[in-house]
């Protein structure tokens, strides 16, 4: 029987399509069964049990601990400070000095995003020797070695150990961040990735938020408890490095790099739920036709091509934007801004936890509203509400002094500058990457766009304790003034990409480009099946 007569049977199982009698063209007067797929809306796939906890233990086991190490050393830094100067007074019998700390503090905050930096530079080595699972699943001994050593660091009063687990759990955030998006974004179907694209910022976001629990006072922020609260981040790694292994590999990469049909195949039908994969085979083959004909394209080689320089630009601008708009500068010294708010230190670690459960809260909105408002707005709606949280905190902050109530004015400007930023400056970025880029250039693009937010991250973290000193109540406009750059170049360069298919995204970057937007001419593009085309 032909494929439109067993994809008929299929759908009939499942009971969305009807079957009809078509004539025949290469026997007139004969009839043959065909699936009515032309009359009847498209099957789009669910959201399956096995792609769903693929994405949970994906997201969970790499990208909470991102969100973890953000905020694991705010709570405890007094203490771990004091462990510093304890260590360092045992060795030379003298007090370290104040700037000194000051700095040796701001190195352990930065050696993360440093780490996170070096990450990003494996990731495309990684995921094409063993796989976005395989990378994934390597990746956890970057999290559970440093996670040991961290927690023994006070036993054996060597305050380097910390130092250095900084920078190497850094390297499993700056792959687990750039892996976890490309993973989930192969696996999911069209309908899906929007959302799915978002889940890896949504676990981030809960690591914050369980780190800022984990570090009350009455738990874990103690002279005795930190050590633990830093060595809980190999937790979630251990558990990915047992679970993950009996999910699926991204069937492109099965199908496009490790030429396996098979296996490609098996993938699929686990994630789909159905057998009948066959159309979705059909249109991974011809995108890999399409891959063999433009070649790799490697990090020197994209900076290069014409055919994608806006879209170069644009995921550079997107990614300092990100973290140059000072959303790390409110999770690094979080409790430092809300007491020079005027908040009684006591009740620091409740205001912050509160803060983090809004993050939590309005990511989850992001997953659900992303496919309706789209990209577009969620990203100019973002930022241009932490430019006007900026601005008023900066306000707020210097009058503190003279006007009673400003703290509290300081305390809602933060709430709503983290409402802002997890409705599009956070998830979106990342997600873009996958949309504007094809498969061949996709792993470049992510190695650009990680080295640019972790350097963006190392930047703030190192630099911003020296600017708050030197600045005080007016740090934020310099933020402020980076939100509004960013907005003003969201609005005149970036098109909406919901909807929309990669040709078509590609089609609207050609004319910024000045490149033809025949597919078939550009360099990206060039012998694009006709088939692709038309997805």
């Amino acid at each position: 029987m032909g494929r439109g007569g067993v994809a008929g049977r299929e759908a009939n199982k499942r009971g969305r399509l009807k079957t009809m009698r078509i004539p025949s063209r290469k026997h007139p007067g004969r009839y043959v069964p065909k699936t009515a797929t032309a009359l009847l809306p498209a099957l789009e796939p669910k959201l399956t049990l096995v792609l769903a906890l693929a994405t949970l233990i994906a997201a969970f086991g790499s990208s909470f601990q991102y969100g973890y190490n953000v905020a694991a050393v705010n709570s405890p830094s007094e203490f771990m400070q004091q462990f510093y100067n304890d260590t360092y007074y045992e060795r030379t019998e003298e007090a370290i000095e104040s700037v000194s700390l000051t700095l040796l503090w701001s190195v352990t905050v930065s050696m993360f995003p440093f780490g996170g930096f070096i990450g990003s530079l494996l990731v495309g080595p990684l995921v094409n020797k063993f796989g976005r699972k395989g990378a994934l699943l390597f990746n956890n001994i970057f999290s559970i070695v440093p996670a040991i050593l961290m927690g023994c660091s006070k036993v054996a009063k060597v305050y380097e150990l910390i130092i250095a687990s900084r920078l190497i759990v850094g390297v499993c955030a700056g792959i687990s961040s750039n892996v976890v998006p490309m993973y989930l974004g192969e696996l999911a179907p069209k309908n899906l990735r929007g959302a799915l694209g978002v889940v890896p910022q949504l676990f981030i976001t809960i690591g914050i938020l369980v780190a800022q629990l984990f570090g009350f006072r009455s738990l874990l922020a103690t002279e005795e408890g930190w050590p633990i609260l830093l060595g809980l981040t190999g937790v979630p790694a251990a558990l990915q490095l047992l679970l993950l292994p009996f999910f699926p590999e991204s069937p492109r990469y099965l199908l496009i790099q490790k030429k396996d049909e098979s296996a490609a195949k098996k993938a699929l039908q686990r994630l789909r739920g159905w057998e009948d994969v066959h159309q979705e085979m059909e249109e991974i083959r011809k995108e890999d036709e399409a891959e063999r004909a433009a070649g790799f394209v490697s990090v020197w080689k994209l900076f290069k091509m014409q055919s994608l320089r806006w879209q170069l630009i644009s995921i550079i601008v997107l990614m300092a934007g990100q973290q140059l708009s000072g959303v790390n500068a409110i999770y690094y010294y979080a409790d430092k801004i809300y007491l020079s708010a005027g908040v009684n230190s006591n009740d620091v670690q409740y205001v912050t936890a509160g803060t983090g459960a809004v993050n939590v809260f309005m990511t989850v909105v992001t997953v659900f509203v992303v496919e309706l408002w789209g990209r577009r707005l969620l990203l100019l709606l973002g930022f241009a509400t932490c430019l006007t949280s900026c601005i008023v905190l900066t306000i707020a902050l210097a009058l503190q002094d003279s006007v009673s109530w400003m703290p509290y004015v300081s305390i809602v400007c933060v709430i709503i500058y983290v409402i802002g930023h997890a409705l599009g400056p956070s998830p979106i970025p990342a997600l873009l990457i996958t949309e504007i880029f094809l498969q061949s250039s996709r792993p470049a693009a992510f190695m650009i766009g990680g080295s640019v937010h972790w350097l963006s991250n190392f930047t703030v973290g190192l630099i911003f304790p020296f600017i708050q000193v030197g600045l005080g109540a007016y740090s934020f406009i310099i933020f402020a003034v980076i939100c509004l750059l960013t907005t003003v170049y969201i609005f005149l360069v970036i098109p909406e990409t919901k909807g929309r298919s990669f040709i078509e995204i590609n089609q609207i970057f050609a004319k910024k480009n000045k490149v033809s937007d025949v597919c078939s001419e550009k360099e990206e593009l060039k012998d694009l099946p006709p088939a692709i085309s038309q997805e």
